[in-house]
C-alpha cells in the first residue's frame, strides 16, 4: 500500500497485512519501539455478541500486533495478550480487551498495557468484572504480556473508555470515562479522568483531575504539541457514531478547555461515521500527527474501517481534521 486509503464516509474499506489477512486490532494504538511501528489492538469476531439481543464486540483470541517501517505495510506478529480456556481465569473467553494502549517504562525497561477490561462473557454492567481498568507487562514490545489483573481507580467507581498517556518527563497517566452509578432523584454521573500512575505504571495513584468539560464524554485520544495537550473524544451513544469534541489545556491535570468539534466539513456531525481512538506523532517528522479512528461495523466487526487522518495545529491553538478518501504521508 501507497497510501492511506479510506473510501467514503459510507464505505467500509479493510486493510491487509502483508500476508493478505484482514487487519483485525480494534480500538488499539501504535507504539514505535526497537526502530518500528508497532500496531495493536483487541481481535473482534465477525458476528456481534448477543446481549439481551443487541450486539458488542467481544474477542476470543486476545490483544494482537502487527509491524511496520512505513505505517503503511504491516506484518502480523501475533497474540501478545493471548485469552485462556480455563473457566476460573479472569481472560476466559469471550471477553473484552477494550481500547488497549501500551507505552514504554524507561527506568524498569517494560512495556505496559492498559485496558478496559470486561470479564467473560464480555458484557458491559456494574458488577465486580464487567467495568474495570486491567494491566498487563512485558519486557518485549510484541512478546506474551503477563496479565497481572484488574482494578477500579480511586474510588470504585465503575471503568469505561480508556487511555493511556505518556509525557516528556517520562510520567505517565491512565484516562478514562469514570462511570458513577446514578442514585436516587440523580442523574448519572459520567466524566472524563486523568489518573497519575504509580513509577512502574502497574497501578494508580490517588492524583487524579476530573475533567469537568468532557461531562458524558469517551474515546479519549491524547496528544501533545509545542507544551499543549489536545483531547479528541466522542459522545456516549453505544455504536452509534456522533459529533466529536476536542479539548485542551497547557497542564495536563487540570484546566481543560473545549474547543468545539475538530472535524471540518462533516455535515452529518457524527465525527466522518467513525470514533476516536488513539493519536501520535509520526517519528522523525517536526509536526506531524496522526489522528487514528474506526469506522465501527456492528454486522461483521472484521469489516470495521480504520480511518488514519492528519492532524492540523491552528495558530489560534485549535486542531482541525479533514475527511480524505486518500492521502499520503510527506
Amino acid at each position: 500500500m501507497e497510501s492511506f486509503k479510506h473510501g467514503e464516509i459510507t464505505e467500509f474499506i479493510q486493510w491487509y497485512d502483508t500476508d493478505g489477512n484482514i487487519i483485525n486490532a480494534s480500538d488499539g494504538g501504535v507504539i514505535f519501539a526497537e526502530g518500528k511501528y508497532h500496531w495493536y489492538g483487541q481481535a473482534l469476531q465477525a458476528k456481534p455478541h448477543a446481549r439481551n439481543g443487541e450486539g458488542g464486540g467481544v474477542t476470543i483470541q486476545g490483544v494482537i500486533m502487527y509491524e511496520s517501517e512505513d505505517l503503511l505495510n504491516w506484518k502480523y506478529e501475533g497474540v501478545i495478550l493471548p485469552v485462556s480456556n480455563d473457566p476460573e481465569s479472569e481472560l476466559y473467553a469471550p471477553l473484552r480487551f477494550e481500547r488497549p494502549k501500551i507505552i514504554y517504562n524507561d527506568k524498569t525497561k517494560q512495556y505496559v498495557l492498559w485496558c478496559h477490561y470486561v470479564g467473560y462473557p464480555g458484557d458491559h454492567g456494574t458488577t465486580p468484572g464487567t467495568a474495570e481498568a486491567g494491566v498487563a507487562v512485558c519486557d518485549k514490545v510484541n512478546g506474551e504480556y503477563k496479565w497481572l489483573g484488574t482494578c477500579r481507580p480511586l474510588d470504585g467507581e465503575l471503568v469505561r473508555d480508556s487511555t493511556l498517556y505518556k509525557d516528556d518527563d517520562g510520567t505517565a497517566y491512565f484516562i478514562y470515562d469514570r462511570h458513577v452509578l446514578a442514585t436516587e432523584n440523580s442523574n448519572e454521573d459520567r466524566c472524563l479522568y486523568v489518573v497519575k500512575l504509580s513509577d512502574d505504571y502497574l497501578t494508580t495513584t490517588d492524583e487524579y483531575a476530573r475533567v469537568d468539560a468532557a461531562f458524558w464524554r469517551e474515546g479519549p485520544a491524547i496528544m501533545k504539541r509545542k507544551g499543549k495537550y489536545y483531547s479528541v473524544t466522542s459522545g456516549l451513544t453505544g455504536w452509534a457514531f456522533n459529533q466529536a469534541k476536542a479539548y485542551r489545556t497547557d497542564k495536563l491535570m487540570q484546566n481543560w478547555e473545549d474547543i468545539g468539534d475538530p472535524c471540518i466539513g462533516d455535515s452529518t456531525k457524527t465525527t466522518f461515521n467513525s470514533q476516536s481512538t488513539y493519536a501520535f506523532k509520526v517519528e522523525g517528522t517536526e509536526d506531524t500527527y496522526i489522528l487514528m479512528l474506526e469506522r465501527h461495523n456492528v454486522k461483521n466487526f472484521l469489516e470495521c474501517s480504520y480511518i488514519w487522518l492528519p492532524v492540523k495545529f491552528n495558530e489560534d491553538d485549535t486542531i482541525s481534521i479533514e475527511y480524505m478518501k486518500e492521502w499520503k504521508l510527506k
